[in-house]
């Protein structure tokens, strides 16, 4: 029987082949068979999350050395050494430039004393910029003036205060020079050995005792000279004119303390001279201390400073406010005042809308359900929403804000918004110290005299002024509104930085008790005017005065008293002059025509002689406010008034009418298209006792300058008509109407020759006198 051979099935690869598949029955087509590998995809994933994590914690270290570690370790290097953190830099960049030798250990073995030297002339440094810490400077959060330039370290080798600093501080600088250059220490020994030999030839110390020595014996032989009967220096006090010690009034020295306990003054206070011999001593020259000396800003209270106040409630009212009456605005700003807060409003758009149906692809209008044709409003167009809208809605903000009242600005001077000025809940008091420390009121009392503070404005800044640029200023408000409060601090101010000799005032007060305290103070012209009849009179001499000045000028050749105070040909130079009036309505009163003329007159020509206004009433109508004199007076302030007439009759706008009181103003400057509201500085009765009585104080006394007190006097009785006789001016003109009327009367004088009652019905008896008894006319009232 013949064997078969079966050869065996051959691998064409490493995988053993499987039969096909038998095919289903009914043709069709079948999916392919697909095979998940998870060890593949696992794997990527896993590296590329740990490349994000990676990442992220190379930037978390990143930012935590940025803005944790890198602050804090610099802050920790600058508090220890203060400005010498910065020299180890350069140090450190040459010892790697040089780092072979580092590395050698050529520089430690060759230099050492180079090392040694540099780090004990470095700690001598440091020690000595610790003496310097500037306040109100600081580096990285660190203040200089509490680690001082030195940083923690140098104060530490500083140490405290005594004899042992010198040591401590000279001691490292000395040993780190003779270490950097040994051979310099035996050159400096014979410097220093050179220097003391050189002392004691010299014989510095007995040369300085005897000139000291000579000095005292010809201050005591200058002081036997003088013409005195007092020549024991030893037992009687300086400043004594009388023989006998028992006349010197101790007083003095009381008065002396008083004033420095109140007022902070730490000069030399001097005793009083008995008023017997004191025509004797006026006749004496005056002692070497006597000047004026201004009294310190410690003479007036300080204020509280007062709590902030959140004011997004009362904005988000205001907004809703405007939002119910259709006007949409923004508030954009706010400024928290004294008295008041600004919100600063920005209008928005009034927009136009239309109604447009919807309709389908067809054109037809589409239907809601319950078969109504369907609509939206599309924005046709928009504009700017008008001022006249917010301005028109005052009272309704204020009822919205219940506030007693709100004033707006539109639109604020320099901005594009409009001003919503709100009243505080708790109003500040603003004290006239607080205005005079600000830095605008110091510039500007350097450059003028007659620097006036006046106040803070909305915003909370500082309002000030120079009267010598107004030039005149008038004053108007209710009773209780705060304008006797604001004549107190003007005139407080030109006391605080004015010496007599160059201000001086004339003051006029019908009223009796708001000027009348100043009395004592030695700026005065003449005692302050209560006689209403008298002003005419010394509104004449003042224009009599100001006459004298521009001949005074003419002869120097110069325009104005700037001039002539800086002109070489001047020996003495004038003072400002301020004529301060309380109540001009009882003025004009009394003598309407002649009032009115005067200060016409002397608001026209008086400003380059240095003579200034400065006028209040209480009554601001057409009638005491002419308008020549409103002409004449362009800077004004406006406290409450009553009607919006008085506002329009000092401010020629409204808005005085809604003022609060108690100081709040409207201040119409002269360069100024708009009043500016502002709460006016506070002086209190104790801060204008304190300043009289330093400047009435018997140290002045010697000092004070001459009163033109019976020179106003007889110009009054001259003005009055009290000394009219044959040679009186206007008699010539009184015959001349006598002579062309049938009949005259006193008032038919007075209102022809604009002249006061009292002078008119003297001419009227004169007249009389010379025969014209008959064309006389009695008043009947």
């Amino acid at each position: 029987m013949a064997r078969t051979y079966v050869r065996p099935p051959t691998r064409s690869s490493s995988r053993t082949t499987r039969p096909p598949a038998p095919r289903r029955s009914g043709g069709g087509f079948r999916l392919p068979s697909i095979r998940l590998n998870l060890g593949k995809l696992v794997r990527p994933l896993a590296m590329a999350l740990a490349v994000v994590l990676g990442v992220l914690a190379a930037m978390g270290f990143l930012l935590f050395g940025a803005f944790v570690a890198l602050p804090y370790a610099l802050r920790t290097v600058v508090s220890l050494l203060g400005l010498g953190a910065a020299l180890p830099l350069p140090a450190v960049a040459v010892l790697a430039w040089r780092g072979h030798v580092l590395g050698k250990g050529g520089l430690l073995r060759q230099h050492w004393n180079h090392l040694l030297g540099g780090a004990a002339l470095y700690c001598g440094m440091l020690a000595v910029a610790s003496l310097f810490g500037p306040r109100g400077h600081d580096f990285l959060g660190v203040s200089w003036y509490e680690v001082s330039l030195g940083g923690l370290l140098g104060q530490v080798i500083m140490g405290e205060p005594g004899p042992a600093r010198l040591l401590r501080a000279g001691g490292p600088l000395l040993l780190g020079a003779v270490l950097v250059y040994p051979r310099s220490l035996p050159l400096l020994l014979g410097l220093l050995w050179a220097a003391l030999q050189g002392l004691a030839g010299l014989r510095l110390p007995q040369r300085a005792f005897g000139l000291l020595r000579n000095q005292i014996a010809q201050a005591r032989a200058a002081l036997r000279d003088q013409p005195s009967t007092n020549n024991d220096l030893d037992e009687t006090p300086a400043g004594i004119y009388d023989d006998e010690i028992d006349d010197y009034d101790y007083t003095a020295a009381d008065t002396s303390a008083a004033i420095a306990d109140k007022s902070g003054y730490q000069g030399a206070l001097l005793p009083v001279i008995p008023a017997a011999d004191r025509e004797e001593a006026d006749e004496a020259p005056p002692p070497m201390w006597s000047r004026w000396e201004l009294p310190a800003v410690d003479l007036l209270e300080a204020g509280k400073e007062a709590e902030p106040v959140d004011q997004t409630q009362r904005a988000k009212q205001i907004e809703e406010a405007l939002e119910s009456y259709g006007v949409e605005a923004k508030v954009a700003q706010i400024h928290v005042g004294p008295a008041v807060t600004q919100f600063g409003l920005e209008p928005g758009w009034d927009r136009k809308y239309k109604e447009v149906k919807e309709r389908d692809i067809t054109g037809k209008v589409k239907l809601d359900k319950d078969g109504n044709a369907k609509a939206h409003q599309e924005e046709v167009s928009r504009t700017r929403v008008k001022v006249e809208r917010i301005t028109s809605l005052s009272n309704n903000l204020a009822l919205a804000l219940a506030a007693p009242s709100v004033r707006i600005e539109a639109p604020v001077p320099g901005k594009n918004v409009v001003g919503i000025e709100v009243p505080n809940l708790s109003p500040e008091v603003v004290p006239m110290r607080s205005v005079i420390e600000s830095s605008g009121f110091q510039r500007l009392r350097n450059r003028s005299k007659l620097a006036l503070a006046l106040g803070k404005g909305v915003a909370g800044d500082v309002v000030v002024a120079d009267l010598a640029r107004m030039p005149h200023l008038l004053i108007a408000g209710a009773t209780g509104s705060g304008k006797s409060v604001c004549i107190n601090s003007i005139v407080n101010c030109l006391l605080m930085h004015g010496s007599p000799d160059e201000v001086r005032l004339l003051m006029i007060d019908p009223k009796r008790v708001e000027l009348v305290p100043y009395n004592p103070i030695p700026h005065l012209l003449c005692p302050v005017i209560v006689d209403a009849e008298k002003v005419v009179g010394t509104l004449q001499w003042v224009i009599k005065e100001m006459d004298n000045r521009y001949r005074k000028f003419a002869a120097v050749g110069v325009r104005n008293i700037e001039g002539y105070n800086r002109s070489p040909k001047v020996e003495e130079q004038l003072p400002y002059w301020v004529l301060i009036i309380d109540e001009l309505a009882d003025l004009m009163m009394v003598a309407p025509f002649e009032v009115e003329r005067a200060l016409c007159r002397l608001a026209q020509l008086a400003r380059a002689t240095g003579i200034h206004l400065v006028v209040a009433t209480q009554r601001p109508s057409v009638d005491v406010i002419t308008g020549l004199i409103k002409a004449n007076f362009p800077t004004r302030i406006s406290f409450a008034v009553t009607s919006q007439i008085d506002s329009r009759t000092i401010l020629d706008g409204a808005g005085a009418e809604k003022l609060l009181g108690r100081g709040d103003m409207l201040f119409m400057a002269t360069d100024a298209a708009k009043p500016r509201r502002v709460q006016g500085a506070y002086v209190s009765d104790d801060d204008v006792e304190r300043l009289v009585e330093y400047w009435s104080h018997d140290r002045f006394q010697l000092l004070r300058p001459p009163q033109f007190g019976l020179d106003i006097e007889h110009a009054a009785m001259a003005a009055t008509g009290a000394e009219a006789s044959m040679d009186d001016p206007l008699l010539e003109r009184a015959r001349e109407l006598a002579e062309s009327s049938e009949r005259i009367s006193a008032s038919f004088l007075q209102r022809r020759l604009r002249v006061g009652y009292p002078r008119a019905a003297r001419l009227m008896e004169l007249l009389q006198d010379e025969g014209y008894g008959d064309m006389v006319h009695e008043d009947r009232f």
